[in-house]
This record gives C-alpha cells, structure tokens and sequence, in this order.
C-alpha cells in the first residue's frame, strides 16, 4: 500500500502593513525621480525607440536572474508569458516609449507636472472597475495631493511644455497606472517581484521587436561613441534605479494600498528631485518641501489615518 506524503504547507506570508506599504510608494517614487535628470543627459544621444528598448531590456536583464536566485526556477516556467508581452508591451514598454518621446519634447518639469494627474486616473479606475466609494476624506485628499504638487512646481510653469508632447507624457501616464493595476490583477499568482518580472520582460520582449524592425527600416542607431562613464551611469540609473527596482517596490505597495492611493505618492516626485539637487549642492527651497507637507497630508486624509471628524458613539 503506498502512502501518500503530504508536502510541509508554506508558512503564510505575513500581509504588508499600511505604513510599510507607504514607506516603499516613498522609496519608489524617490527612485523613480532620479532617473529623470539621468533620462535628459541620454534623450539627445539616443534616438527615443532604442533608448526606451535599451532601458527595459536592462531592467529585465537584472530581474530575470534575481526572480530566479530568489524563488527558483519554477516560477518562471509557469508563468504566463504571453499575457506578460501582452500587459508588458501594450502598457509598461508603449508608455515608457511615449515618456522618452514627450519629454524629449517638453522637459523634466512637463513630465511631473502631467504625472500629477496619477491619482485621480487611479482612483477613477478603481471607482469604475472596483467599486470604490467616493469619500469625503478621498476627495480632500485627492485635492491636497494636487494642490501640494503644484505648489512644488510654483516658478517653474514657464517651462511647461504643451502640445504634442504633453499629449505623450499624460498618454504614458495613464498607460503606466492601467498597467501598474494589470500587473497585480492579471498575476495573482506570483509574488511582487515575479509580477513585476514578468511585464517589464514582456516589455522588453516587444520594445526590442519594435526597435530591431525600426533599425532595419533605416531608423537612426545611437553613436556608441559618445557614450562614457557619465552616460553609462545614467543609463544604469535610468533602467536599473528609475524603473527596475523603482517598479518592484511601486508593484509590492499597489498590491497592499491599490493604484488609487498608491500613486497620490507621485506628487512628492518634483521636491524629490528637489532634495538629489540639493544634496548634490543646490539651494533648499521652502516652498517646494512645504508643498511635500501637504503631499504628505492629502495621503494621510485620503487613507483614514487622519480621520475627518469623530464617530458617533
């Protein structure tokens, strides 16, 4: 008679707590804004197709061997990599492409202004596809979050670019919140890291297939010579920093908190660029980290942990 062993259960994993969610949506979007200065030192050099393949080819190329080291090969094997280029390539790689294009357009303060438009795509999203209900404390701090971002870019609407290449840059973002919400719904499965994993691969698998046709077709290849360790660096920081390890940490804190509330973090994006540039020498500004204040008060409202007025009883 054979007598059937059954496996050891996985011990549960223990759920991700509200602040330590918020803490990595911080960590993320501090990440994720320092890959913008290194995105304008690459823009000129690199025509905008293989910039934005070269980028999520390299941020792939890190995860694929992490995902595996971590949790194995059996993962990857049973993951679904065909929906991956579908949610990867059609959101993530087309968003990001849109991104390199709008900014090189416009510029750096176009791209956080337009991304301050995150959170009410997310929360509409949510609202539509999820039910959620609008609340007082949302809306308050839906509205903190926008006002303290754009009180951060005061002085700076001179250079908001328009046009076109505002089109791009709110296209990509809107593009990258779908895609950020597909990639925790569309792989329950797997954990953060092999979510995250699998649509930057799909991304990279569809960004590179697009930009080996459009160098076949004649597109313009970058001039490797150009390239030293000041460009190397931005490009590393820029794929591996800015959206890599940027993503995994904005994919762990949307599983815990939803694509509403986690990208009210993104308006904290300008006084982030604000703190690199300063502590590589610039002055401070006040005005910039009294509108983080604010950022950081629409957060709290918009999550409850400041509730507005007392229950009755």
């Amino acid at each position: 008679m054979t007598t059937l062993v059954t496996p050891p259960a996985t011990p549960p994993v223990a759920p991700l707590s509200v602040l330590s969610a918020n803490m990595l949506c911080t960590a993320s979007m501090l990440i994720w804004a320092a890959g913008l200065p290194a995105a304008d030192v690459l823009i000129p050099l690199v025509e905008p197709l293989p910039l934005s393949a070269a980028r999520i080819a390299l941020a792939a190329l890190v995860l694929l061997p992490v995902w595996a080291l971590i949790e194995g090969l059996a993962p990857l094997r049973a993951a679904r990599w065909l929906r991956g280029i579908a949610v990867g390539g059609g959101t993530i790689g087309f968003g990001a492409f849109m991104l390199v294009v709008g900014q090189g357009m416009t510029d750096a303060v176009t791209v956080a202004v337009i991304s301050a438009t995150m959170p009410v795509i997310g929360l509409s999203l949510e609202v539509i596809l999820d039910g959620r209900k609008i609340t007082l404390g949302l809306v308050l701090g839906v509205a903190l979050s926008l006002a303290g971002g754009m009180m951060t870019l005061l002085g700076k609407f001179d250079q908001l670019g328009i046009g076109l290449g505002a089109a791009l840059c709110f296209g990509s973002v809107f593009l990258f919140t779908i895609g950020s919400r597909w990639t925790v719904t569309a792989f329950p499965a797997l954990t953060p890291l092999g979510r995250t994993t699998v649509t930057l691969t799909g991304a990279a698998i569809a960004s590179v297939v697009a930009a080996t046709l459009w160098a076949l077709a004649g597109g313009l290849l970058p001039d490797l010579s150009t390239f030293g360790l000041r460009e190397a660096g931005a490009l590393l920081l820029f794929s591996v920093g800015g959206l890599a390890i940027s993503q995994v940490l904005w994919i762990v804190a949307v599983g815990r908190l939803g694509i509403g509330l986690s990208s009210l973090h993104i308006n904290l994006t300008p006084f982030y660029v604000m703190l690199i540039f300063f502590a590589l020498g610039a002055a401070w500004d006040w005005r910039e980290a009294a509108g983080a204040a604010i950022v950081g008060l629409g957060v709290l409202i918009a999550q409850g942990v400041i509730p507005l007025g007392r229950r009755a009883g």
